[in-house]
Order: C-alpha cells, then structure tokens, then sequence
C-alpha cells in the first residue's frame, strides 16, 4: 500500500516535534563526519548507524558495562536457541514492545500502537537481499547462506520483477506472532553476534517503507529510546524520547577500570527508567578546531575522540590536563576496533591487478610510508602501528603476528620500483610506468584538518619515492558512494567493528563482500579459501592460524596499506553522569545523565 499524501522530508515531522523545555535534560553533542541516512538497509557508515542505533532495536544488545564483552537481549524474552551445529538459530520477541507512532500506521484504532512481532524482523533482514536497497551489508548474510534468500534475489534480479517479500524460504520465517527462525547453510559460531547491531538488522515496519518508498533514509520509525524529529542534513540531527519506549530500567555495571567517580555515578542511576535525557541534539562539525572549542566553551557536553591536533594540550602524556580536570572534565581513553587504512582499487589500471610488477609497486608504496613520523606528527602518539587488519581487541588479533606493513624501507620500496620497470627515464624526478606512460596516482580524502595533516605526509613520501601523488578532496557521503562503485582510484577511511572477532575486519578482502567492506574489489581464491574455512571453526589456537595466514596474504598482495590502530579519547563536563564507552554500543546515550542545574543553557 502506497501513501503518497506523506511528505518526502521532514518538513511535517519538525512542524510536530515538541519544542524542548528549559526543564528538559539535552545531551549535546557532534560528529566529525556527516551522516548519510537512517535506513538500516542501506547504511554502513558509523555515524548514519550511531543515530539509527538510538531509533531502532536489534534483538540483542551488549551489556554496557561487562568486560568481556557479552550479549543480552534487547527485544527477545530470552536468548536465542541455537543448534549444536550453528546452523539454526531460534529467537522469541517479547511482547509489548511498540513503533513510536508515524502517520504509516493508518489501520490502528484510536490509541492503539503498532506492536513489534516476529515478521518485523523476518521483513527487515529480507530486505537486504531486495536489488532495491543496495544493502552495504548483504555479504555478512551471505557469507552464512540464509537457506533461499540469495535464490530469490537472483531470480529478482533476472525477472527485474520487484523483490517477493511474501513469499516464505526455508531459511527464515516466522513460526508464530513472536517466534522467527533463521537457518543457515554454513555453520558460524559466532553468527548470533549480528543480532547486536541495529543499524544493521534493526526491525523496520513493512507499513512505513511502502509509506515513504525511496525516501525512507529520511523517515526512520522503530523500537528504540529515542525517535527522529529534526534532520538537517549534514548540519543538524535531533532525537527526542520516544513515548512508546518500553519500559527499561538501569541496571548496568561499571566497566573494571571504572574510576571511583564514574561508579558512585553509576550507583546513582540503578533503577531509572531509560532514556535518562529527553533529547539528543547532534551538530555536524567536520573542522577540529570549532568542534573543540564549542566543548571548552560548554556548548557540547560530550566530545568524542579529541581531535588529535589538541591531544598534547588536553591530555599531555596521556593524562587529563589540570586546567580541564579542575574544572570538573572527565576523560575516557579507549581502544576501539578499529583500522585506519588506504586502499588500492584492484580494478584500476594503474595501482590494481595480480602481476608481479602492480604488486611491486603497491608494495613500495606501502614501504614508503612512514608510520612513525606519521603516529607522531599527524597522530600525536594517540595509535598503535598496524601489522594487518586485525585490532587488538577482537579476537584473531595476535600480539606475535609481524609483518611489512608496518615497516618503513625508502631502500627496499626503490629497489622495487627499479626492479620491475618504474623508472625516472626522462631526469624530471618522477617515475614513469613500466611502458613509458606517466605515472599518477589520484588519492581521495577529506577536508578536515587531520585528514590534510596525512596527506601532507603521502606527499612527502611518495616525492621521496619519486611516485606523483595527486589528491581529490570530496565530502564523505559523495566519497563513500564513489568507492562503493569502484570509482576511486585510492581512498582513506577507518573501518570499526560491530563485533568482537576479526573476521569482521578480514571481510575487507573477501570477493563476497565487493563494492561493501571489499572497496577495494580484491578477488584471490586463496584468501576466499582460509577466510571461508576460519568462519566455520571455533575459536581457538587452529582458527587464530588460519586468520593469521589469512593476514599474510592481504599484506603480501598489498590491496591495502594498513595503517594504525587508533586510541580514542572522549571528554565530559561534569553536568554529564554516568558516561563510560562500549565499543560495541552505539545508542549509548540512552545510559547517560545530564543535570540541567549545572549545565550552561543557550
């Protein structure tokens, strides 16, 4: 059913959105990067997915604040059942959870609100294998192999018929109002760890989808603490309590290095219904300096990861500075799982392709680069360097495992280049292709401070290589599209985990997950043949191996130059109770206080 009469913005939702009180608790705060929409389906981004976490419930969440990192239920009555051979997985919604209202919801009665059953979920994880959506995360579901969702988006595809979401598969139904069963065709222990994420298997209404169409990035409606009511795109997001939220009372524990503040604060909130604040007002401040400065002065109550260039001022040697701390300023460092890399399209006919002399050459590109100099200059200390993909708090990660990546050889990546033919024939300074044509290399980024700071420092390199280096700067939505597409040539970006294990982070060399986590479209049978076997085992000593050869391979092909591992660090005025940080949850806000008394008012 269509509902044309809807508007395709937000313009009647701000009209509606109550206006915030002076009594009302706010938690301000920003994002260095804009958001590129709130459509579960289509989104794969962290921030688009910060918001939609806070919109949206998956049918597990984390526990805030247990070390290690363990799953509990969200929607669900208990945990889900899972077959002794990890192939069927059985889970029970609880009844009593509702949408917040939304005008797609035309058939209820009076007062009555539209409650969240099993065919939510069955609906909502169909959708990424619906050709309409371009999901960015269809390779995680069929690297398990939902037993017949890959046969109906391949007959979609053939017939260009729209995707049949009424017709029920094998592999995923619902067994009755509450109960829906997924059943795989590949085992994967640890599967079940993709039901935490709801910026990703987050339960939609059928209803609003085919109410807003393909304006649905714009309308989020779900389950979660808070709901959408003001989006200015790239500019301003506002999330408001959402009255349907059931009820969910505090009960969380302090992470163990919690310090004796943070956990007389979170002993002040047991038993408080969440969401604590009202509103979560979001500003989009891509610039450092505005971002920090709009902290200091009180304007934000939160800023998360100060931005590098300040690192040394507000928290020398990795302490909080005394003129912050006497102020009342709390700071949480964190390593979060996390990668910061470039990627060689392998595609491309310059950088991409399997013969020795591309290899050699993304090889002494990669060695050219100093690490060292760019964790101090550009970094300011605040990351470790990379040996491959995986970080050090997922498992796979292996403090014994050393590779190229992380050397810095001017020697050995010139050596390279004269071996295989990238010389400078014409005294100009610059090499040339192995057949004489020039050779350029377009590298796309950001305009923001620390992004320049790194490009400044490829530039440094590649001239001591004698490697013309070139930069396209761009937004990151527009970028982030282009890659998905294949279309740029190289690209820095991060990649943060949404779960524990670093098959999350090999995903980046799987064909399966091309044009997704794959930008860089590398394709080799052997990495397919250890990242599909290390899936299927339990953890242990024989599938941490298999990751690690795995590893090897990305670094001896060199699609990617693995940068570093970065340490994060958020600050808080005191105004603000109770924060601490989850790698893995992202509506940590509903968690967090706010004292309105204390805090400055515009």
């Amino acid at each position: 059913m269509k509902f044309p009469a809807l508007l395709s913005g937000l313009v009647l939702a701000c009209m509606l959105a109550p206006a915030a009180h002076a009594a009302d608790k706010v938690l301000r705060y920003a994002f260095k990067v804009a958001e590129t929409g709130f459509d579960p389906a289509q989104i794969s981004d962290k921030y688009s997915k910060d918001i939609a976490g806070a919109i949206f419930d998956a049918p597990l969440e984390y526990d805030f604040g247990a070390r290690p990192f363990k799953l509990r239920p969200a929607t669900l009555a208990e945990m889900p059942q899972i077959s002794a051979d990890f192939k069927t997985l059985t889970m029970r919604v609880k009844p009593g959870i509702y949408f917040s209202d939304d005008p797609a919801f035309q058939g209820l009665k009076p007062g009555e609100r539209r409650e969240l059953t099993a065919a939510d979920y069955v609906y909502s994880i169909k959708r990424h294998y619906d050709p309409r959506w371009k999901s960015n995360n269809l390779y995680i579901l069929e690297n398990v192999g939902i037993l017949g969702l890959s046969e109906l988006r391949r007959e979609s595809l053939r017939t260009k018929k729209p995707f049949d979401y009424d017709r029920e598969v094998e592999g995923l139904k619902a067994l009755d109002r509450y109960t829906f069963q997924i059943k795989l065709s590949v085992a994967d222990p640890r599967f079940v760890y993709q039901f935490a994420d709801p910026g990703f298997v987050g339960a939609v209404a059928r209803e609003v989808v085919e109410a807003y169409g393909d304006h649905i990035m714009e309308h989020p409606v779900g389950t979660g603490a808070f709901r959408l009511v003001e989006w200015h795109r790239n500019s301003r997001i506002v999330l408001d309590r959402n009255p349907n939220f059931r009820e969910v009372r505090y009960a969380e524990v302090a992470p163990p290095d919690a310090s004796d503040r943070l956990k007389a604060e979170v002993a002040a909130l047991q038993g408080r219904r969440l969401p604590i604040v009202d509103r979560v007002v979001v500003s989009i401040v891509e610039e450092a300096q505005p971002r920090w400065l709009s902290f200091l002065r009180g304007e934000a109550d939160v800023i998360e990861e100060v931005p590098i260039d300040f690192a040394t001022i507000a928290m020398p040697g990795n302490h909080l500075a005394p003129n912050l701390a006497k102020q009342g300023i709390t700071m949480t460092r964190y390593p979060r799982a996390d990668i910061s890399f470039s990627y060689f399209n392998m595609e491309d006919p310059v950088v991409g392709g399997y013969t020795p002399e591309k290899i050699a050459l993304r090889r002494a590109i990669n060695l050219a680069v100093d690490l060292d100099k760019e964790i101090r200059l550009v970094r300011r200390g605040q990351a470790l360097k990379s040996q491959g993909p995986l970080p050090t708090t997922v498992f796979g990660y292996d403090p014994a495992f050393k590779s190229e990546m992380s050397e810095f050889s001017l020697a050995k990546a010139k050596a390279l280049l004269d071996l295989y033919g990238y010389k400078d024939r014409d005294g100009d300074g610059w090499r040339e292709l192995p057949d004489g044509q020039p050779l350029v290399i377009e590298y796309s980024t950001l305009a923001d401070g620390e992004r320049r700071q790194l490009a400044e420092q490829w530039q440094k390199n590649m001239k001591a290589l004698g490697v013309r280096m070139t930069f396209k700067i761009g937004k990151f939505p527009e970028q982030l599209k282009a890659a998905n597409a294949g279309k740029l040539q190289m690209w820095n970006v991060g990649w943060v985990g949404t779960v524990p294990d670093g098959d999350y982070f090999l995903a980046l060399g799987s064909s399966k997950a091309k044009g997704n986590a794959n930008k860089t479209r590398f394709d080799l049978p052997a990495f397919e043949a250890l990242y599909d076997r290390q899936k299927a085992m339990p953890d242990g000593p024989e599938r941490l191996a298999v990751m690690s050869d795995a590893q090897r391979l990305l670094v001896a092909y060199a699609p990617y130059k693995f940068h570093v591992h970065r340490v994060f660090t958020d600050m808080a005025h005191p105004w603000v109770r109770g924060y601490s940080r989850n790698l893995f949850v992202r509506d940590f806000w509903k968690y967090i206080d706010i004292d309105p008394a204390t805090q400055p008012q515009p």
